[in-house]
């Protein structure tokens, strides 16, 4: 009886693992190149998205820009039977909010939500931004295509969208263009605090801001390597955590580096061309994004972006200036590697928007013994088939040590020695999806 209920256990985790990798894989197929430049031309066409710039102009400036994506949400909405609750997510700023809001502005998100049917209040969020600047960040007048920053990262929103409303999830996905980014990240604090306001609970939030360009200001030209930015630990973390942390260890190991290491860890596996680059920072050194919002408040967030940037395509007066051409022109986004970027996006939203709920409180204890035990309490959800112990050395940037230990609320790893390694713990969906990992929060003594 034993041995054919573990080969019927075997049987269904190899269905299931087979189906995720069936899922995933069309994902990546399925994510079009074309449709992305169509959107990243339109985008670019509005002549300026500042967030300043025109809001009546049918064909220029931020307001025809931010109907156009509205619409965009609305028409794939339509072609999913209504999958998609799409709406305007409004903040509004005046010049005593930064240097940069030179006239009371009101910044405006675009938002389409696809309800998961297990969890409608649990999100995983892909992000690009809306607007666009030159060379003075105030100038709201001249053009400012922004073909790569960030029209690529708002077409790959978009397409993502396309493809993933084909499927049903059990957690939300949240699709928006976020405004404001130039100015000072409003669009992002707005959503943020929105968020708050909710009550939603963030499974953490994909930023994409520039991922169309493969020639970077250092000579390189490479369309498979992309960086994926991710802080060490909350930015509202307690001082009893960080001195907890002196003791436990940790100092690499927030929620935002789990899902940092979630996606390096997808990618790998189902988008082996690609070459994933964990960089241990918030962001681009003294620069900033519009996952630092969600970050700034406690939620998991990290941006992902090109690996080479070229500086005189971004934040440029278009000009020639001794035989350099200067601007964000649509000449400098290469459509393959937007798609290949957008695909790394999509899977790993379905990953996150299938998997389990991750562990709240996940107890660690083995000071001084030869193993070392695990305690947490089980997730309330018929889809969890249960739990992965995850190690490695503590100087390695991945988990690379792993073991299933079943639908249980404790286990230990005998011969293990707790000093020596960190460890976290992932639920796991009986149709094979992961959560992130779950670093432990608390210790406990026999």
């Amino acid at each position: 009886m034993k041995k054919e209920f573990l080969i019927a256990v075997f049987a269904s985790f190899y269905i299931s693992t087979a189906q995720t990798k069936n899922d995933l894989y069309d994902i990546i197929d399925n994510t079009s190149s074309e449709r992305i430049e169509k959107d990243i031309r339109k985008l670019a066409d509005f002549g300026t998205r500042h967030t300043l710039s025109d809001t009546l102009s049918e064909s220029r400036g931020i307001g025809a820009a931010r109907r156009w994506i509205k619409k965009e949400f609305e028409n794939i909405s339509n072609d999913c039977s209504d999958c998609l609750e799409v709406f305007y997510q409004k903040n509004y700023f005046t010049p005593k909010d930064g240097n940069r809001i030179v006239k009371p502005v009101w910044i405006n998100n675009v938002v389409a939500i696809q309800r998961g049917k297990t969890h409608p209040n649990r999100f995983i969020i892909m992000s690009g931004d809306i607007d666009s600047r030159i060379s003075d960040p105030t100038n709201y007048t001249d053009d400012s295509p922004g073909a790569n920053d960030n029209a690529s990262g708002m077409a790959g929103t978009i397409e993502a969208a396309r493809v993933l409303s084909k499927y049903s999830f059990e957690n939300s996905i949240l699709y928006v263009g976020l405004a404001g980014e130039e100015q000072g990240l409003f669009g992002g604090k707005g959503l943020a605090k929105h968020a708050q306001d909710q009550g939603w609970k963030i499974i953490g939030i994909l930023n994409n801001d520039m991922i169309g360009n493969i020639k970077g200001v250092d000579g390189v030209i490479d369309n498979r390597t992309f960086r994926i930015f991710s802080e060490p630990v909350p930015a509202n973390e307690t001082e009893k955590e960080r001195n907890e942390r002196r003791f436990y260890g940790g100092e690499v190991d927030g929620i935002s580096r789990q899902l940092a290491r979630y996606v390096h860890k997808n990618v790998k596996k189902f988008m082996p061309e690609m070459k994933p680059m964990m960089i241990y920072r918030l962001d681009r050194f003294g620069r900033g994004g519009h996952h630092r919002p969600f970050n700034d408040v406690g939620y998991a967030g990290i941006r992902i972006m090109e690996a080479h940037e070229n500086y005189i395509m971004q934040h440029q007066d278009i000009r020639i200036e001794n035989g350099i051409a200067y601007g964000d022109v649509i000449e400098g986004v290469d459509f393959e590697y937007a798609k290949k970027l957008t695909a790394v996006n999509a899977i790993n939203l379905a990953s996150l928007a299938w998997a389990p709920p991750s562990l709240g409180k996940l107890s660690i204890g083995g000071i001084v013994e030869a193993s070392v035990k695990f305690r947490w309490k089980k997730i309330n959800d018929i889809n969890v088939a249960g739990y992965k112990i995850y190690w490695r050395d503590t100087t390695s940037s991945n988990w690379d040590n792993s073991r299933f230990v079943g639908n249980v609320s404790e286990a230990t790893l005998e011969g293990i020695v707790i000093d020596n390694f960190f460890f976290g713990v992932a639920t796991v969906g009986k149709n094979g999806y992961e959560s992130p990992v779950v670093f432990p929060n608390a210790i406990f003594r026999n």
